[in-house]
């Protein structure tokens, strides 16, 4: 039985970002331009930072494909860090010429000042640096492209077998939608790729014309105000056969199974505060209703 891994390294203002993936199994057509197309579906939306503007992220395969086959050892990928060129010197492998041990170098653009909401204090006081960038930039959200490379790749394993993942934005900044249709509990196959398709369409992936507007408009004036806006998005897994998890304990179950992944190894997908709410068939109902 195959265990997928990954491992993801790089920093966000180094060379490039790594991803690396094991417990493939031989033979699976893999494509780099859906990897790329992935890639750039992460760089969109509205109000992001001016990072997005600087980079195009391409996946360099290294290793485990060949003529577009995996061979079933471990799957590597390269996503350069263009913004490099201006950070060669401050994220250097090399050590400053002329430093002294711990004592922070003018060259080396050090912050000392942890920032509200991130791991700069606790990465600091963990590893015990002195210079917070040292945490900050790999805490980054940029190293988030390495992992949307690697689901591309096991997104691409499912298909083989007819599941596709799917997500929308439902809500930012207490704005969401009304649309029953638009619910993370509508489990019709048909509204939720309808659902889907229209919010690959929206700068902020709501399938709701209206609310995005309103959003957008929410955003603008946080932006203006220098602050940020939490939001609601959902993820729904079509085709996935029955059986997976088990109810005889609770730690094989498949809610805590994600859980497991989610809080205690990769902590979260993105580094901000969050809630997970699990639904599999329609809450909003009796329970005499629910099948």
């Amino acid at each position: 039985m195959y265990k997928l891994r990954f491992l993801t390294a790089g920093e966000s203002h180094g060379k490039a970002l790594i991803g690396i993936i094991e417990g493939l199994p031989a033979g699976l057509s893999i494509s780099s331009k859906y990897i790329d197309n992935e890639l750039a579906r992460r760089q969109k939306g509205f109000g992001r930072g001016g990072r997005m503007k600087i980079e195009t992220d391409r996946a360099h395969i290294l290793s485990g494909v060949r003529h577009g086959k995996t061979l079933g050892s471990p799957v590597s990928i390269q996503i350069e860090n263009k913004d490099w060129q201006n950070w060669t010197e401050v994220m250097s492998s090399e050590p400053l010429v002329g430093a002294r041990r711990n004592v922070p170098s003018p060259l080396s653009k050090t912050v000392t000042r942890p920032r509200p909401g991130h791991a700069d204090l606790t990465g600091a006081l963990k590893y015990n640096h002195r210079d917070i960038r040292n945490v900050l930039e790999r805490s980054s959200a940029r190293e988030t492209a390495a992992r949307v490379a690697v689901g591309a790749i096991s997104k691409q394993l499912l298909s083989e077998f007819d599941i596709n993942v799917m997500s929308y934005v439902s809500e930012i900044g207490g704005i969401g939608t009304q649309n029953t249709e638009h619910r993370i509990q509508n489990t019709d196959i048909k509204s939720i790729r309808s659902m889907f398709n229209k919010a690959e369409k929206s700068e902020v992936r709501c399938p709701d014309n209206e609310t995005e507007k309103k959003i957008i408009q929410k955003i603008k004036k946080a932006m203006k105000h220098g602050d940020t806006l939490g939001g609601v998005f959902g993820v729904v897994v079509t085709g996935v056969p029955a059986g997976l998890g088990s109810y005889s304990q609770w730690d094989r179950k498949l809610e805590a199974k994600w859980m497991r992944y989610y809080i205690v190894g990769a902590r979260g997908p993105v580094p901000m505060k969050r809630r997970v709410d699990f639904t599999v068939k329609p809450i909003m109902q009796e329970g005499s209703k629910a099948e």
